[in-house]
């Protein structure tokens, strides 16, 4: 009779269980939504994730991610002085107040865009790195062929309205993931209140329009998003114990659901997600360089191997394998000369580029010989 009680409750519960994971949704005001762990970029949660819809100063993700690219690759440098042009000043929705001819450094263009999503100020900066707004659109676009973004197009550097400029819940998430690769972003993105132009009497207060640096823990950044057409957008990222997560939320009813919704999915990824380390910078072995004049070189990952896992559950089963191809001189550092794949539970879940730890310059005659006969000194070849 127990047995009999004990599977008719077991019956009743089952179903009630799988109907409660089947409604289980995040951000459900939302048009669209991911969520997602950085270092993985594995999904913990998605809904119409790939719907092209406006995503408003979101839009200004790209431009950050090229500008930052700009600044460490010495294009462009922090104390540059850049001179506002007229297109610059002229650009409506939010902004700093530029004026035409006006001169301001780089780092505070940056912060004018990171903190109050200023179009003038993003104008100005993607003419910097350049030369036209145009040509600055045209290199958004093919660094969304680069990272592979399908359902992305750009017509703006700000994310202003316009005729076949959208983008997804999807691509935004791997945008943000290659932008907080850059700390220095989030240096700027994570500032609360700060000021432009100050000891002057044209003095600017900059309020950030990510409200939740200021009121969740951990939150760091990352971009808002509003217009008529797109709603209210916003990608926001939070790091805690190690783990950084980022979610995204597009078409959202009003500011202050799009900000609630979004602590919610934060909060669901915390409480319920952890990251295992596998690997950190380790080196996968030393491999000979063919006429190199140093004759091995390290070769590691490029970045940090986690593996994303429930808290419920026991720890996971995971490995690597590694595949490499011949090394030849020259080699750069930091080459990509392989691919590390990650197996977990007998599946493979990801890969990584294997990278060089330093630089190896191309031996010379002279050198290749004396490495030869060093060879036959010691055993390694015969003549």
């Amino acid at each position: 009779m127990r047995k009999c009680l004990l599977l008719l409750l077991i019956l009743l519960i089952l179903p009630i269980k799988a109907f409660a994971e089947e409604d289980f949704k995040l951000a459900p005001n939302s048009k669209s939504s991911i969520l997602i762990e950085a270092s993985t970029g594995e999904v913990i949660y998605e809904n119409n994730a790939d719907e092209k819809l406006n995503p408003a100063s979101m839009t200004k993700m790209m431009s950050m991610l090229l500008i930052i690219e700009a600044i460490e690759n010495k294009t462009i440098n922090w104390d540059d002085k850049v001179t506002v042009s007229e297109n610059a000043s002229s650009m409506g929705g939010s902004q700093i107040l530029l004026e035409t001819g006006e001169e301001m450094s780089v780092r505070d263009l940056f912060k004018g865009v990171a903190i109050s999503s200023g179009n003038d100020a993003v104008v100005a900066l993607a003419e910097t790195v350049a030369g036209t707004e145009d040509a600055f659109i045209s290199m958004m676009n093919e660094k969304a062929k680069k990272l592979k973004l399908k359902n992305t197009n750009f017509k703006t550097p700000h994310g202003l309205d316009a005729a076949n400029h959208y983008s997804s819940a999807r691509d935004m998430s791997i945008i943000a993931r290659e932008l907080v690769k850059h700390k220095q972003v989030l240096e700027f993105t994570k500032v609360y209140e700060d000021y432009l132009r100050e000891n002057t009497d044209k003095k600017i207060w900059l309020v950030n329009t990510n409200k939740l640096v200021r009121f969740y823990d951990g939150v760091d950044g990352l971009k808002t998003g509003y217009t008529k057409e797109a709603g209210y957008c916003l990608t926001a990222t939070a790091e805690k114990d190690g783990m950084r997560i980022i979610a995204v939320v597009m078409g959202e009813p009003d500011s202050k659901t799009r900000n609630a919704e979004v602590s919610e999915m934060l909060d669901y990824a915390f409480a319920q997600y952890k990251t295992e380390n596998l690997l950190n910078k380790d080196i996968i072995g030393t491999y000979e360089v063919d006429k190199g004049k140093q004759r091995y070189v390290n070769v590691i990952p490029e970045t940090k191997v986690n593996v994303l896992k429930k808290k419920a559950e026991k720890k996971g089963n995971a490995s690597y394998e590694a595949s490499l191809e011949p090394l030849k001189a020259p080699l750069k550092k930091g080459e990509v000369v392989g691919k590390l794949k990650i197996k977990e539970n007998g599946k493979y879940i990801r890969t990584i580029n294997l990278i060089t730890d330093k630089k190896i310059d191309k031996a010379n005659i002279f050198e290749l010989y004396l490495q030869n006969l060093k060879d036959v000194i010691t055993g390694k070849t015969s003549m």
